[in-house]
């Protein structure tokens, strides 16, 4: 398990949570890819759009992990979806959101021997 790469994606769901853009960003690399099934976009300034619509709370459920890919159930008020993250050297190079867990898992090829205890 790396503990940094989990640690990362978490505390980008807080700051997306809190609406903590700043945050958000320098969490972030520069090129950042933001994703779902209707389209990405790149950028900071695609990710600040991005959060403005998206902020909210955001509890995190399962993780799953293997070779830099988080994938994290996202529990909102709305429901249940799931994201799968990039992270290199303490930065998310992508995150796409996907409308449920299998999803992701399946995305990822990711499976239970990935879910982190």
């Amino acid at each position: 398990m790396s503990t940094s790469e989990i640690a990362t994606v978490l505390a980008w769901h807080d700051a997306l949570s809190t609406a903590d853009l700043d945050t958000l960003v320098s969490l972030s690399s520069d090129d950042i890819e933001i994703g779902d099934a209707d389209g990405a976009a790149q950028g900071h300034a695609a990710l600040r759009d991005w959060a403005q619509r998206s902020a909210g709370p955001v509890e995190v459920g399962e993780i799953y992990y293997r070779d830099g890919v988080v994938v994290v159930e996202e529990r909102r008020p709305a429901g249940t979806a799931a994201a799968a993250f990039r992270v290199v050297h303490d930065h998310v190079t992508s995150a796409f959101r996907h409308d449920d867990l299998a999803a992701a898992l399946a995305a990822t090829d990711m499976s239970d021997e990935d879910l982190q205890a």
